[in-house]
């Protein structure tokens, strides 16, 4: 019982997360389920005047109730009856499919956009979660959930859609069989139901240890995926694929036995009830042709119930394969819930924030900060000032906490104690976007995407909204439009996958591009030439140095010459301590000290 409640209660989370619109449609289908069981009994009901007019029509002739049709049609002899009979069964067992069909292209549509809708969902609160939370937490959990999760909850859906029709298919089917024998009706659906339901117990604690296997290791697949090929020159060099197709296949392998154990539970009932509904045909046969009217009479009965059979059958198996389904995704399901319930920050939904005032300084006050409760302090009591327009260097050991400290500033981590205050205005989440606006940042590894220059200089721009000539702009303060117009395509030039087909100072250019096409007037270099050679690096800080003097520049750095050009620099210790330095007295043992 406890199951059952904890899958209705999944459930009924994730309705609360469907659109409005998808609700009104789902409420629509369940109309349309109503019609498709009417058209069951229908088609059910047609089949027995027919076959009784095919066994004796003579005796259909006189019936009281065919004396409308007789009359409307003029028929004047028994054997007239059998075209008309003959059409009006057709048109109902094609009306009845035509229905079901229907039924079926409407609960894929809806069951797709569904997926779809919560696909977007859970992509669009991940994007919208802080800083803190994205490092905390492995994407290759969230990609699964985005992709491969979310088409297990579509399929849920649609399996859910698939149980509530059969369960009204089948209540129409079973009233229409009543009609026609009630003791025959009621045992058969008794008896198969009751089949369902040993089996559905039985199986029960499979299918949820399959679906745990199945959440698990789908992420632990992906995982490998990642891995390997994320870091394939080093995979290449250490001839390292062993190792990487052997823990894909320790993933792998249980993944799909698990998902074929699934499929084998659902589907294998199917055959075990056809074979009974065999014998339970032939037996009804049987009695029936031993009665006092003998074949005459057992023939409509027979017909009309070997094709409620053939309905009531698939209908009970579909609500079986159903519910197994749903059972073997419980775990992926609530997988996705708990991305689906990924709180949205207030500005989400609002328009993009005023720029925050920005003429005077920044200004950090007893900062501290620490990832978690239990975690040692990555900063402590750290207070400085930053003028507007300056170049302020920040260096110290790996591990100092220079890069926490630029993640605080800009409003990527919520400090610990202490506060950010920008003109004086401390900054919250109430205003963090605000100043977010003025900042662009350049990281040591530049992520560029598999797309065109201008495209990773506008990164994040809708192509139809590109300014071309603020790309160009952007790319000559950067120094780096010489080089792109020299290219065969120029500014839509592909780049290869992060960026692998320019060298390491010219993606570093196109970062600072990126940063000064936003008309960003606050630029972080997080190390971003570190990676670099002497020359390359020379280059790229006399094209940071040549960005005008209304910028103020933030600098990571671990080599002196990096900060020759800064009008200040801040020193990091070992205890997450800050203290001003002058140029002079730095060395190269002092920076890592």
């Amino acid at each position: 019982m406890r199951s059952r409640q904890s899958i209705f209660r999944d459930l009924q989370r994730l309705w609360r997360h469907m659109e409005a619109r998808r609700r009104r449609q789902v409420g629509l289908l369940l109309v349309l389920m109503i019609l498709v069981s009417f058209a069951e009994i229908l088609s059910i009901g047609a089949v027995l005047p027919f076959l009784a007019v095919l066994s004796s029509p003579d005796k259909v002739f006189q019936h009281p109730a065919a004396r409308p049709m007789i009359e409307t049609l003029g028929l004047t002899s028994a054997d007239q009856l059998l075209a008309p009979l003959t059409i009006l069964f057709s048109v109902a067992a094609i009306f009845a499919g035509a229905m079901r069909l229907l039924l079926l292209w409407a609960s894929t549509r809806i069951s797709y956009a569904t997926g779809a809708d919560l696909s977007l969902s859970i992509y669009r609160r991940t994007l919208y979660q802080p800083y803190a939370v994205h490092i905390a937490r492995n994407s290759s959990e969230v990609v699964n959930g985005m992709v491969g999760k979310t088409n297990t909850v579509t399929s849920i859906v649609m399996q859910v859609l698939n149980l509530i029709g059969s369960s009204i298919i089948l209540v129409a089917i079973l009233v229409a069989l009543i009609l026609v024998d009630p003791g025959i009706a009621l045992a058969a659906f008794g008896g198969f139901g009751l089949l369902y339901g040993v089996i559905g117990r039985v199986t029960h604690r499979k299918l949820l240890l399959d679906s745990e296997r199945i959440a698990k290791e789908s992420t632990q697949v992906l995982k490998t995926l990642q891995e390997g090929l994320g870091g394939i020159r080093d995979v290449l060099i250490y001839g390292s694929q062993a190792v990487y197709c052997g823990a894909y296949r320790n993933a792998d392998l249980p993944l799909r036995r698990a998902l074929g154990d699934n499929v084998f539970v659902g589907a294998s009932p199917r055959y075990i009830m056809e074979a009974l509904g065999m014998v339970l045909i032939a037996t009804l046969a049987f009695a029936l042709t031993r009665g006092p009217e003998g074949v005459a009479n057992a023939i409509p009965v027979l017909g009309a119930l070997a094709l409620g059979a053939q309905r009531l059958l698939p209908a009970l198996q579909q609500a079986y394969g159903a519910w197994s389904t749903v059972q073997g995704a419980r775990a992926s399901l609530s997988d996705i819930l708990q991305l689906l319930d990924q709180p949205l920050p207030d500005y989400a939904n609002q328009p993009p924030a005023r720029v925050l005032p920005f003429s005077q300084q920044i200004q950090l006050d007893r900062i501290a900060f620490r990832y978690s409760a239990d975690a040692v302090y990555v900063l402590q009591n750290v207070s400085l000032r930053i003028p507007k327009g300056s170049r302020a260097g920040f260096v110290g050991a790996t591990g100092s906490g220079k890069s926490t400290l630029l993640d605080i500033l800009m409003g990527l981590l919520q400090p610990t104690e202490g506060t950010l205050a920008i003109d004086g205005q401390v900054i919250n989440s109430e205003n963090q976007r605000a100043w977010q606006a003025h900042i662009a940042h350049v990281a040591q590894d530049i992520f560029l995407a598999d797309a065109t220059i201008e495209e990773n200089i506008a990164f994040g721009e809708p192509k139809d909204q590109m300014d071309h000539e603020r790309v160009r702009a952007a790319a000559q303060r950067a120094q780096i439009a010489e080089f792109i117009e020299s290219l065969p395509k120029r500014y839509r030039e592909t780049v290869g996958e992060r960026g692998v087909r320019l060298s390491g100072g010219q993606r570093q250019r196109i970062g600072i591009a990126r940063a000064l096409y936003r008309n960003a007037d606050v630029i972080v270099f997080d190390e971003a030439t570190s990676a670099l050679d002497t020359d390359t690096e020379q280059a790229v800080m006399q094209a940071i140095s040549h960005l005008g003097e209304d910028l103020t520049i933030l600098i990571i750095a671990h080599r002196l010459t990096t900060l020759r050009s800064c009008s200040e620099i801040f020193r990091f210790d070992d205890r997450g301590r800050v203290g001003k330095v002058a140029y002079a007295d730095l060395s190269p043992q002092a920076m890592m000290r």
